[in-house]
């Protein structure tokens, strides 16, 4: 192999593998890209023994449309936080590790096994599960109190939170900030709480596109910005993605709302009695409005929201941060009302 590996091209990609005898000399395994992420090259690797891997290779300039760069080194942090996460969430909700190449900014993993699809892609298409929510929740809840009681470790392991700072903070918060000045004391003492409070394990990219669901069983992916520090930004980065396919299904609003009602009831009765849990849910609503309305001004907006329903959510989420609610369900009613 000549020059820096490029996973998405499927010659030099199999090359690699068996000049690291990751696979047999004379093996010629089929590989497909693919799509979605945009941070990262991922490949799927289907061996002819049918096992299959994923493979992912993480870039130093983001496929976005603004200039958005970050340490590919965080594929390291991923391979650790795939192990971790593998002891401590709930069985079968973790892909194993198979491989970390650090020099050249990869890792592969077990592919989830087929038939599966993502869950994105069904709340897009209107097909949400109250069971589908429960399990969202009751992970979450399962990491932040393994993260919590095994904190002396983790808070060693995970201290360094520059791969969050610069893929959350920065391009959510920070940069929404310089655009929408309105915003900018709200986000900036948000900024500020999040890097103050330092309890649990914090998965920092805990939605729906990151999740596969097989056999009614949900799978969580992408672990790059795994953390010690804030668990209430999980809980506002999950309700945002709920509260904005409110936005978008117009049809299916009310069903949307209850379900992010439900993931924080599941959520809260999962945690209830932990020393941590009692000042969470003020500290989650107003993520919620900062991710809300970074999904719309941010680096990362997101992509299926039009421009009057982006409009709509941006002014809503902006308005709602003057005098934020203390509870999830006023939150979620209040939110309602604004884009109705």
């Amino acid at each position: 192999m000549n020059g820096p590996l490029d996973i998405e091209d499927s010659a030099a990609l199999i090359e690699y593998l068996r000049q690291t005898g990751r696979i047999a000399p004379g093996e010629t395994p089929l590989v497909r890209n693919l799509a979605g992420g945009v941070s990262n090259r991922t490949v799927l690797v289907r061996r002819e023994s049918g096992e299959s891997w994923v493979l992912k290779q993480a870039l130093e300039r983001l496929r976005v449309q603004v200039d958005w760069r970050c340490d590919p080194r965080r594929i390291e942090r991923e391979a650790l936080g795939i192990e971790r996460l593998a002891e401590i969430a709930p069985a079968g909700t973790i892909t194993p590790l198979i491989f970390l190449d650090a020099p050249h900014h990869v890792l592969a993993m077990r592919a989830v096994p087929e038939p599966h699809e993502n869950w994105k892609s069904m709340l897009l298409a209107g097909r949400l599960e109250p069971g589908h929510t429960r399990q969202f929740a009751e992970l979450l809840a399962a990491v932040h109190r393994a993260g919590f009681d095994r904190r002396g470790q983790f808070a060693r392991e995970f201290e360094d939170r520059s791969f969050f700072e610069s893929l959350r903070l920065e391009p959510y918060y920070a940069y929404s900030a310089q655009r929408m000045p309105f915003a900018a004391p709200f986000l900036e003492r948000l900024i500020a709480d999040t890097r103050a409070n330092r309890y649990t394990l914090v998965h920092g990219d805990f939605s729906p596109k990151n999740i596969l669901v097989h056999d009614d069983r949900l799978v969580l992916l992408d672990h790059e910005v795994i953390h010690f520090g804030d668990g209430a930004f999980d809980l506002g980065f999950g309700l945002t993605h709920l509260l904005s396919k409110a936005n978008h299904l117009r049809q299916r609003r009310g069903d949307f709302a209850n379900a992010a009602k439900s993931f924080w009831w599941t959520y809260r009765r999962a945690v209830d009695g932990a020393p941590w849990a009692a000042g969470m849910e003020e500290r989650a609503c107003r993520h919620t409005l900062a991710c809300l309305l970074a999904r719309c001004i941010g680096r990362s907006p997101l992509e299926y929201l039009k421009p009057d329903a982006a409009a709509a959510q941006a002014n809503s989420a902006s308005l709602m941060m003057e005098s934020p609610p203390a509870s999830v369900p006023d939150l979620v009613d209040e939110f309602m009302r604004w884009i109705t």
